[in-house]
């Protein structure tokens, strides 16, 4: 159970025309969820449409034309009004750009009220790329928006779950990219962020495994030689410096020896080498988390599901999770 009154979450909207409002409100129909402060931003025409198609009755709206209008009671959810789409030119489950566009605006507010200390972390629902990019704001995914709304350098992509947890050294490139653009520095800052972050779940010491790039993480040179000339150089450095830390490991055993309680997260080289175990163990639960933002950021782990938007159909307990986490690391 959220702490009541603790600390102020800021929900974005993301792309209305996926399952993000559905998500949001199913969620708040939760009471662990109803008693924290919770802030929707986005767009009150879009969220009241949703309520109604969802033919809620467990909590009312309140639309705030600004943060001070906000109303936190269990009772109610507020929704700031950014009032960013034309109710009638919106189109469900589709790829627009006005819908990309809102997505953009929901998490530029977001970011801006977090910078402001109005909310104390940001939890954002999913928004689509292609919109974004047809909108102009050609971002491979939040990770990258966000630190570039906030000014981060040093950031990764943590992926948590309550059987794993994995942060990734490359995500949203070619897999070609991810192993030519294979560096020490990029490692060694990625187990850094991993120390950081386990340390505030965690009261012990962190145990972090680093995942190879190569199967059977190279075999001493017989299949490829990234592990000799880059990671196990990041890893003992990272070592020396105090870390819990060990690899390269074999990555197709080292997330079955995290999930069994040896390790406590593991560095993955890539994208999908993280999120494949990681979606198959909790594709529902699982929490999409960007480490070095100069505030808190917790996201569902899926997409916008736009097959499904708008028909009451979507699983909220990716986005209770995501809210939850958000409360608990403040």
């Amino acid at each position: 159970m959220i702490q009541k009154d603790t600390s102020t979450v800021g929900i974005t909207m993301g792309d209305p025309s996926g399952i993000g409002p559905e998500i949001i409100l199913k969620s708040f129909e939760k009471e662990k969820i109803r008693n924290s402060r919770i802030v929707v931003i986005g767009d009150f025409q879009i969220m009241m449409a949703a309520y109604k198609m969802l033919k809620i009755t467990s909590y009312k709206l309140n639309r705030a034309l600004n943060f001070n209008e906000c109303i936190f009671s269990p009772g109610i959810l507020n929704v700031l009004d950014l009032q960013l789409i034309d109710i009638d030119e919106f189109r469900p489950g589709s790829v627009q750009a006005n819908s990309g566009l809102a997505a953009y605006k929901c998490i530029q507010k977001a970011v801006e009220l977090v910078l402001n200390k109005d909310i104390n972390a940001i939890t954002t629902a999913p928004l689509n790329k292609e919109a974004m990019y047809l909108a102009g704001k050609k971002f491979p995914g939040h990770t990258e928006l966000l630190a570039s709304l906030s000014g981060a350098r040093d950031y990764a992509m943590l992926l948590y779950d309550s059987k794993l947890r994995v942060i990734h050294v490359s995500t949203h490139i070619s897999l070609l990219e991810a192993i030519t653009s294979l560096n020490r520095k990029r490692i060694e800052t990625v187990i850094r962020l991993a120390d950081i972050f386990m340390k505030r779940i965690l009261k012990d010491k962190p145990r972090i495994a680093v995942a190879g790039i190569n199967p059977h993480a190279g075999e001493k040179g017989l299949f490829g030689n990234e592990e000799i000339k880059t990671i196990i150089p990041a890893v003992e450095h990272m070592k020396a410096s105090g870390i819990g830390v060990e690899g390269p490991i074999p990555p197709d055993t080292v997330f079955l020896q995290a999930v069994e309680g040896k390790y406590d997260i593991v560095v993955a080289m890539y994208h999908d080498q993280g999120h494949i175990p990681l979606k198959l163990l909790g594709f529902n639960t699982g929490v999409n988390v960007t480490i070095g933002l100069p505030f808190i950021r917790t996201s569902v782990d899926h997409g916008t599901a736009f097959e499904i938007a708008w028909q009451g159909k979507a699983n909220e307990n990716s986005m209770v999770e995501a809210i939850i986490l958000a409360h608990k690391l403040v």
